[in-house]
């Protein structure tokens, strides 16, 4: 069965075509949610609550542009209104802020330390930094999708960076100091 046909049938509540869209969709969603919820728990409800949604919203799929993105974003929405409903974020003046650059080399540390770090970043921080640095939002649309300022967004990442800027070092540094 076609894409167009499954999503067809799961308009009109179709729970076979419901669970083959799932089995498609739901690890790779799965993994979007991993990147904007603390846990794995609530990575798992936060899919739960996207497939709802999904299966709500189905029928107002225009197809167009990808099936996929649209259910992405409706996945990331659904974490992100878990935050703002939370009042996560506070509001910056935005004539202090400092951007910090983050560069990492491949050989300086391994995948799994800075997905480890960066999902250790308090929630305003990783979030703002997933989206802009990971999902390639703008800053606009962030603070659209968060409602907060685009100051904010851009403090929040500034903070996240350097955050993470900070762990790196600390761990170059016991990497050192364990080689001597």
């Amino acid at each position: 069965m076609g894409l167009n046909q499954l999503i067809q049938k799961c308009s009109n509540n179709d729970t076979q075509a419901q669970s083959e869209l799932y089995q498609l969709f739901s690890s790779k969603l799965f993994s979007l949610c991993l990147k904007y919820c603390k846990n794995y728990a609530e990575a798992e409800d936060n899919l739960q609550d996207s497939f709802v949604t999904i299966f709500n919203k189905i029928s107002q799929y225009n197809h167009k542009g990808s099936f996929e993105g649209w259910i992405k974003r409706i996945t990331i929405n659904t974490a992100l209104q878990r935050y703002r409903k939370q009042g996560v974020f506070e509001i910056i003046d935005e004539s202090n802020i400092e951007d910090v650059e983050l560069t990492v080399e491949e050989d300086d540390i391994s995948i799994d330390f800075l997905l480890q770090i960066i999902q250790e970043l308090p929630d305003r921080y990783r979030l703002v930094f997933n989206l802009y640095v990971l999902d390639g939002f703008s800053h606009k649309d962030i603070a659209e999708m968060l409602s907060i300022t685009t100051g904010t967004s851009k403090s929040n990442l500034a903070r996240a960076r350097k955050i993470l800027k900070d762990r790196i070092e600390e761990y170059k540094m016991s990497l050192n100091s364990q080689s001597l």
